[in-house]
């Protein structure tokens, strides 16, 4: 059966859709964070630069996967951060709605950790996948070796 798409656009795609989140919640995490600092625990200090430490983290990892460099190194630390941010803020908020929360909206306060708490889980098994993973023909190495024109397809 033939294939309606080349395996490496399709690992392309995949590798661009699967850092979005990365990247756009990375560059949230350093231009415009306000909610992001009401959402965080009260025990977090320095709360900017725990947020920009984090979106960094989130866009060297992001930008790594879409380019398809250090894509093992970046999973890792992506996996090690979603590792993190669930157990110390997921997890807790799962238990205990924060005082700023009303009884009116503490359902709505509830899905919200429990989605984040499934979608990290989701996440980390991609990046888990990630590391026994090839990246394809179109990644910045292959682009800069001259290399990602030629035939060597997957499929």
């Amino acid at each position: 059966m033939k294939r309606l798409i080349d395996t490496d656009a399709a690992e392309l795609v995949f590798r661009l859709f699967f850092s979005s989140i990365f990247v756009v919640l990375g560059g949230e995490h350093i231009l415009d964070d306000t909610l992001i600092q009401r959402l965080m625990p009260e025990w977090v200090p320095m709360k900017r630069a725990v947020s920009v430490l984090s979106g960094v983290v989130l866009l060297v990892g992001g930008g790594s996967i879409a380019l398809g460099i250090y894509i093992r190194p970046a999973a890792v630390l992506l996996g090690v951060f979603l590792i993190v941010v669930t157990l110390l803020v997921h997890v807790p908020g799962i238990l205990h709605a924060p005082g700023f929360i009303g009884a009116g909206e503490k359902w709505l306060w509830d899905v919200y950790q429990r989605s984040n708490f499934i979608k990290n889980v989701c996440l980390l098994g991609v990046c888990m996948h990630l590391l026994t993973h090839e990246p394809g023909r179109y990644t910045l190495g292959t682009f800069l070796s001259g290399d990602a024109g030629r035939g060597g397809s997957r499929n």
